[in-house]
C-alpha cells in the first residue's frame, strides 16, 4: 500500500478503530486561492470543518482527535493572516465550549498559549475548565505547538525539578500531551509528505496517511477512507 493510501478495504471494522487520530490540517490557503478567495477564507472554512470531523469521530467510537491548528513556526506568516487565524479562534471557541459541554466532549489544548492574545487565552482556559468533567471524546487542539520546543521545554523542566534519572514514563509527564496516548493514525491533507514538527516523539509508531485533497475538502467520507487505510495495515510496533 502506498503512502497516499490505496484502499484495499472498504468496510469499517468498528472493533478495530484507532483510539487517537491526529490531523495536520494543511491546504486551507491554497484551497482558497484556487477559488479566487483570500487565504483567510480558507482558514475559516477549514476551522468549521473541525466540528464535522469531531461529530463523525464521536459517532465512530474514536476516543481522541487532535488538530494541528497553529504551530510555533506559523508566527512567520504575514501578520494579517496570523491575526485572522486568531480572530477565527476567538469567534468560535466559546461556541465550541458550549456545544462540547452539552455533548460530553472534553476540550483541551497542547502548546504554549501564553503568547496568544489575552482574550483568546481566557477563552481557551474557560473552555478547558468548562468541559474538564466530560467523559466522552477528547478534542485536543495543538495551538502554538511545536514538537522541538515541547521536547526542549520538557528537558529544562526535568533539570529544574532536579530529576536525576529519566525513563519514558517520567519524560511523558513533562510533555504537553501529558495523559494522552500516542496517535494511532496521523492524517495530513494536501499531499505534503512531512510531519512539520508535529508530535515527533509521540508519532514514533503512528500510521501515516497523506490524502492529496486540501483540508476544507476533507469530510466524513474522507475520514472513513482514512480509517479503512488504517485498518488495512498490519501494526507490528517493532515486533514480528
Amino acid at each position: 500500500m502506498g503512502i497516499f493510501g490505496r484502499i484495499k478495504k472498504k468496510v469499517i471494522d468498528i472493533k478495530n478503530m484507532p483510539e487517537h487520530v491526529a490531523f495536520i490540517m494543511d491546504g486551507n490557503g491554497r484551497w482558497a486561492k484556487k477559488r479566487g478567495m483570500d487565504r483567510t477564507f480558507g482558514h475559516k472554512v477549514g476551522f468549521e470543518k473541525i466540528e464535522k470531523i469531531v461529530r463523525h469521530a464521536s459517532r465512530m467510537g474514536v476516543k481522541i482527535v487532535s488538530f494541528y491548528a497553529f504551530s510555533t513556526e506559523n508566527w512567520k506568516r504575514p501578520q494579517d493572516e496570523v491575526d485572522a487565524i486568531f480572530k477565527i479562534l476567538t469567534d468560535n471557541i466559546d461556541r465550541f465550549a458550549d456545544e462540547f459541554y452539552t455533548s460530553n466532549i472534553k476540550f483541551r489544548v497542547s502548546g504554549d498559549i501564553s503568547p496568544l492574545p489575552e482574550g483568546l487565552q481566557k477563552q481557551v482556559i474557560n473552555a478547558t475548565e468548562k468541559t474538564k468533567g466530560n467523559t466522552g471524546l477528547i478534542v485536543n487542539i495543538a495551538l502554538n505547538y511545536g514538537s522541538r520546543v515541547e521536547i526542549i521545554t520538557a528537558i529544562n523542566k526535568l533539570i529544574a525539578d532536579g530529576v536525576k534519572k529519566v525513563d519514558e514514563a517520567t519524560f511523558r509527564r513533562y510533555l504537553q500531551t501529558e495523559n494522552l496516548p500516542d496517535p494511532d493514525l496521523v492524517v495530513r491533507t494536501s499531499g505534503e509528505l512531512r510531519l512539520s514538527n508535529f508530535m515527533l516523539y509521540q508519532c514514533a509508531y503512528s500510521e501515516l496517511y497523506f490524502p492529496k485533497i486540501f483540508w476544507p475538502d476533507f469530510g466524513e467520507k474522507e475520514f472513513d477512507k482514512a480509517i479503512c487505510v488504517y485498518q488495512a495495515r498490519t501494526r507490528r510496533l517493532g515486533g514480528i
